[in-house]
């Protein structure tokens, strides 16, 4: 079921054909209410500009539209990024859109959550199967932003890409962790690590998936999604309509346009992330979407040589304890309990799949970092150093015949074993 929708076959959509599927999904719907609407932050790639003023325009009889950024436990956006994000001008937020909110998501700030329900433990033990692991905890609180209680309607606007720790990012992600409390960021990352990046990414219908479509199903507030496919040149798609349809057609279309299909594994890639991944905890991503197509024993060099901190937010965390494989936490449990469950899978994630037996840890693949993290830090971190201005991009590109691959704009796009 869907409100509106515009897809192409190849190349990107038209800025009008944009704006005539706003109008036709979204004109009218909610008139005289109150409208929050969740949008990502500058570390997803999106036409963001257009779509602010496309969706205000659409939304124009509503009561009230609030934008909330769903920054997870991204940092909090100042007032001159939070314009630059949804592209207006001081002058155009204090007079145009003066009455339009613009704000962020507080996942540390109780007073700004509200719980909603909780997922019991025999509920995430049914989602995770045979992945479950003790290490999950018991019941889950569901917390979100009050906001989502305090408008009529939420309208996510979002793309969808191959994600890491759900399968496919988007829709109800928006929700948790997008504007959740802790307790659903951190069960739904360390399942995921559970599961392992090899076993999640590129895939639909993933245990974190349900878990996040079972607490979306305990807002009292209806939910719309406008869902989107971005290609280098724009929108491939654009899927509005309840949240589970329209994520699932945003799905099936990021399949054909996200996702690179390998007859054989590469030995070698330089990873180049884009600035807009300011830590490595964003950054990352330019591991994960690479890791299902490097063959046992290879390398991936993640070069960003603009990034000089692990995580703001988290990095105190990261400092102690480094990035290792899975089992090498889960086979010393004692010693990283206290560690919250969304850290350490972020650990795992960027070190990858391996093994810990007797008390040596064999990762499946080497990460490296060609950043401004220097070399005592990366060593600290369990992982590799090169020096990002040692670099030429010309002597990586066109090797694919010998194992070694370089991609220019890393973190969307999936490269994956055709048998895998």
């Amino acid at each position: 079921m869907f409100y509106a929708q515009a897809v192409v076959d190849s190349g990107a959509l038209t800025d009008d054909a944009i704006r005539q599927a706003i109008t036709a999904g979204l004109e009218g719907r909610f008139t005289g209410q109150r409208v929050l609407v969740l949008i990502p932050d500058h570390t997803r790639t999106v036409p963001l500009p257009l779509l602010f003023r496309l969706v205000t325009e659409a939304l124009h009889d509503a009561r009230q539209v609030d934008y909330l950024v769903a920054l997870g436990t991204h940092l909090p956006l100042g007032e001159d990024a939070l314009c630059k994000l949804v592209g207006i001008t001081p002058g155009e937020r204090t007079g145009t859109y003066k009455h339009t909110g613009l704000l962020n998501h507080a996942w540390q700030d109780p007073d700004a959550l509200h719980t909603i329900g909780t997922i019991t433990q025999a509920q995430v033990q049914s989602f995770a199967g045979n992945t479950w692991h003790p290490s999950l905890g018991g019941d889950v609180p569901v917390r979100i932003n009050r906001a989502a209680l305090d408008h009529d309607h939420i309208l996510i606007v979002g793309p969808t890409f191959p994600h890491e720790v759900v399968g496919f990012s988007g829709g109800a992600k928006y929700l948790f962790p997008g504007i959740s409390g802790a307790e659903m960021i951190n069960v739904t990352h360390w399942l995921g690590a559970l599961q392992t990046i090899l076993h999640t990414i590129g895939i639909e219908h993933t245990p974190m998936r349900a878990m996040i479509h079972a607490a979306a199903d305990l807002i009292p507030t209806p939910i719309t999604l406008l869902s989107m496919v971005v290609v280098p040149d724009g929108l491939a798609g654009l899927f509005i309509g309840p949240h589970v349809d329209a994520f699932h057609a945003a799905v099936q279309l990021s399949a054909q346009r996200h996702i690179v299909w390998l007859d054989k594994p590469y030995r070698r890639v330089l990873s180049h992330a884009p600035a807009m991944y300011d830590e490595l905890w964003t950054g990352a991503k330019a591991m994960y979407k690479l890791e299902p197509g490097i063959a046992d024993g290879g390398e991936v060099i993640i070069h960003a040589p603009h990034l000089d901190t692990v995580s703001v937010v988290h990095g105190h965390y990261l400092r102690q304890i480094g990035y290792h494989v899975r089992d090498y936490y889960l086979k010393q449990w004692n010693r990283f309990s206290d560690v919250p469950l969304g850290v350490l899978a972020h650990s795992t994630h960027l070190k990858g799949a391996g093994t810990f037996e007797n008390g040596v840890e064999q990762p499946r693949i080497r990460v490296t970092l060609a950043s401004r993290i220097p070399p005592d830090e990366c060593a600290a971190l369990n992982l590799g150093y090169m020096d990002p201005d040692s670099i030429q991009f010309e002597a990586w590109q066109n090797r694919e015949d010998e194992g070694i691959l370089f991609v220019p704009k890393a973190g969307e796009t999936l490269y994956r074993l055709k048998e895998g």
